[in-house]
């Protein structure tokens, strides 16, 4: 038969009467922190789909102002997007964006040869310089470029 002392068991109902204390405390900060967690995750999920929403948008208004192939004779042709505030140079077509590296990289004002040295085109080959000599002119049409008087181009300020 099991013995009771009423000493002991008292000491020990008091030990269980704190733990259970303690452990109702960590569960409410345990719930706390619970509740807390689950709001962060929420904001986050929200976040994920504005984001997602705006870039969307963005991809769509990027797509709208790029460049986009046109007909001209038949044939597909590149259209080269007037210079604008919005419109950005990496919205033209990737020989153009060389195209401008090439003429910022020369030294000062440079004749459509040195764009051509610049880019490794065969200069010595007049039907070589000619196309870029065209893609500069479209270029300074669009805004983009300046040309001299004397012939040479330069970016504009």
């Amino acid at each position: 038969m099991a013995f009771y002392d009423p000493v002991h068991g008292s000491e020990i109902l008091e030990r269980i009467s704190a733990r259970r204390a303690e452990l109702d405390e960590l569960e409410e900060q345990l719930a706390k922190q619970l509740a807390e967690v689950r709001a962060e995750r929420d904001e986050l999920a929200v976040a994920e789909r504005v984001l997602e929403r705006v870039s969307e948008q963005l991809a769509d208004e990027r797509a709208s102002a790029a460049p986009a192939p046109g007909q001209v004779g038949g044939r597909t042709v590149m259209l080269i997007p007037h210079r604008a505030p919005d419109v950005e140079e990496t919205m033209l077509p990737p020989d153009y964006q060389r195209i401008l590296a090439a003429v910022r990289q020369a030294a000062g004002p440079g004749m459509a040869r040195q764009v051509g040295e610049i880019l490794g085109v065969d200069i010595s080959v007049r039907a070589k310089l000619e196309p870029l000599r065209a893609k500069l002119v479209r270029l300074v049409d669009r805004g983009w470029l300046r040309k001299l008087p004397d012939g040479r181009f330069t970016t504009r300020l």
